[in-house]
């Protein structure tokens, strides 16, 4: 950039997900001062939705959502100096920045606008596994060649560079495709502070900044297991990283807004979707396990120390396929006998459609939430969920709801269910593997339409990055308590494919003594029982306090194809949080005093 760089910058972001809060870019441009305002629009299953809006137009396959925010702010944005870099522009960024050239045309403002390309490699495919690539799926090992799965897109994860080099050619707006998550915060900072390719420490902190800011509100209390503890959650304020040259930066919010941000929301963030303390992204390995978090004051949130390795010389692929239809009607099992109902539900169910061997798969889950000694009708009532899938959407449509239907009045007693009559629905499978980084032709398109190729980082020997020493506190004895995990432990799990992460963080030394002492991956696996026949990892992060478990396969084929109610694993944390255990009474003065969400 030219002339000397500010000493903070202020990277806003307004997004976590398609479809989050609309007026959020609004709010962050007016709320106080940014520098840069960034969005996160894109997850494994977007891409496979907005697979599907292109097939239906092709000049589409971007986010939406964003040019109706963008129709708000943009001008504000261009007076104030505000540059903006979002993912939005999915799998056709080309289309989204026309769109957005001429929406700025259309307000009468002069905005130069860049889009990047390279991250589409579904026609590459061939070639690479010509060459010697197995595109192996990453938990399984299968090659994809074996998997006799015919992809419908595949995109790289790019870096923060090519946004470096638009914002280089003096971009108001970087439209990006599938860039990792945390690169539309890392970019902005590069760019600003003039880092090099090989400032790992720095460009490892900025990934980290990305992380916690990518998924909005939830690093201001949204999803906040001690939710009590939020002012005003009803409406809290989106993040912003005040940042500075030496890679330290502040999480906080605009001041006023809704929300808190606080050692405890920053750690939940920083436990979300992932796996081991070596943090991968395209630029630089980040070190989860240096990090330190300070409460600098009331909404602000230090971080320091992180480390970083050289950048990996692979990045993943997200490799989506049609995966075939489904299906899933619901029973309602009310009063005695749940079990028996359930069992006649069931097997009436698919004598009526020739077996279950008819299926490709077949997916049958009774919730017992009915209670006994009912206080309320819906107090009484258990759920038998059905799904069925089948690369036949005839086998899986109308014929499987209304064979259910057919059933009301011929079956068990109180029969109904939660829904009337429902159709198939095409599911895709995902399919994550690693390609070399070189493989990829990433280009920014400048506003001018000139191109400029952004070569890869060439990878380096790591050196040595010490993790910060953990709590030295031992675990308490005495006397325990049956209590829920959740009354002294917060925890925050999501979605990687087809695995399931959890992360559970104390807020003493001596708690995470225990923690760390107590929950094994045999102890977790005895408290979780769909994860007892699937692989568990565990990794320790002893500087945040904090156990991150991922259970492998949790989520099947990834969350398009997942027959879990809650397909990308948001509530198992709370579910392990809820699990009775032994507590030590010495700790429950660890525990947050209890309150409505009012107070």
């Amino acid at each position: 950039m030219d002339g000397p760089a500010k000493p903070t910058l202020r990277v806003a972001n307004c997004s976590g997900f398609y479809g989050d809060r609309l007026s959020a870019a609004r709010e962050m441009v007016e709320g106080g001062p940014i520098d840069f305002l960034t969005g996160d629009y894109l997850a494994e299953l977007t891409l496979l939705i907005l697979w599907k809006m292109q097939q239906k137009d092709n000049s589409r396959g971007y986010a939406l959502t964003f040019l109706k925010q963008m129709e708000e702010v943009l001008g504000t944005c261009l007076d104030k100096g505000i540059k903006i870099v979002t993912n939005a522009g999915g799998l056709n960024p080309a289309a989204l920045a026309e769109r957005m050239r001429a929406l700025a045309d259309g307000l009468g403002l002069q905005a130069q606008i860049a889009h990047i390309e390279g991250d589409d490699l579904l026609a590459k495919l061939p070639e690479l596994q010509s060459h010697g690539e197995k595109l192996a799926h990453l938990d399984t090992g299968q090659p994809l060649a074996d998997s006799g799965l015919e992809p419908v897109a595949a995109n790289a994860y790019l870096g923060a560079w090519g946004i470096v080099a638009a914002l280089d050619s003096g971009a108001d707006v970087v439209v990006c495709p599938r860039v990792t998550d945390a690169s539309v915060a890392v970019g902005p900072a590069a760019w600003h502070f003039g880092w090099d390719k090989s400032d790992w420490d720095r460009l490892a902190s900025a990934v980290v900044a990305g992380h916690i800011l990518e998924c909005g509100a939830q690093a201001t209390g949204g999803n906040y297991s001690f939710f009590q503890e939020v002012p005003d959650l009803r409406h809290p304020g989106f993040p912003l990283a005040e940042m500075h040259d030496d890679g330290s930066f502040v999480v906080t919010k605009h001041e006023g807004t809704g929300g808190l941000v606080s050692v405890g929301t920053v750690t939940a963030q920083l436990l979300y979707e992932i796996a081991s303390e070596r943090y991968m992204n395209p630029d630089v390995v980040a070190r989860f396990d240096t990090i330190r978090l300070e409460q600098q004051g009331p909404d602000r949130v230090l971080v320091t120390g992180v480390g970083g390795e050289p950048a990996p010389d692979t990045t993943k692929v997200c490799i989506n396929f049609l995966g075939g239809y489904r299906n899933t009607m619901t029973f309602a099992l009310t009063g005695l006998d749940i079990e028996e109902k359930a069992k006649l539900a069931e097997e009436t169910l698919f004598a009526k459609l020739g077996g279950k061997e008819r299926f490709d798969e077949v997916n049958v889950q009774l919730t017992r939430s009915d209670r006994e000694d009912p206080a309320s009708n819906e107090e009484a009532t258990a759920l038998l969920r059905v799904t069925v899938k089948d690369s036949d959407s005839g086998k899986v449509g109308r014929a499987f709801s209304g064979a259910v239907v057919e059933m009301a009045l011929a079956n068990y007693p109180g029969f109904h269910m939660t829904g009337g009559m429902s159709s198939e629905r095409s599911y895709g499978v995902y399919w994550p593997a690693l390609i070399p980084v070189d493989a990829i032709e990433q280009v920014v398109v400048a506003h001018d339409g000139s191109r400029i190729h952004v070569p890869p980082t060439t990878p380096e020997a790591a050196a040595p990055v010490e993790p910060v020493v953990g709590p030295s506190g031992e675990a308490p004895g005495g006397k325990t308590e049956r209590l829920p995990l959740g009354t002294i432990f917060g925890a925050r799990s999501g979605d990687k494919g087809g695995n399931a992460n959890v992360g559970l963080w104390a807020r003493s030394d001596a708690a995470y003594a225990w923690l760390a002492d107590y929950l094994t991956v045999g102890r977790f696996k005895e408290l979780v029982g769909e994860a007892r026949d699937l692989e568990v990892r565990r990794y320790e992060l002893p500087n945040l306090r904090a156990l991150n478990f991922v259970v492998v396969g949790l989520l099947g084929e990834g969350v398009a194809s997942s027959t879990r109610a809650d397909a990308q694993a948001k509530s198992l944390g709370e579910y392990v949080r809820a699990k009775l255990v032994d507590l030590p009474v010495a700790l429950l003065a660890d525990a947050p005093p209890r309150q409505t969400a009012e107070s």
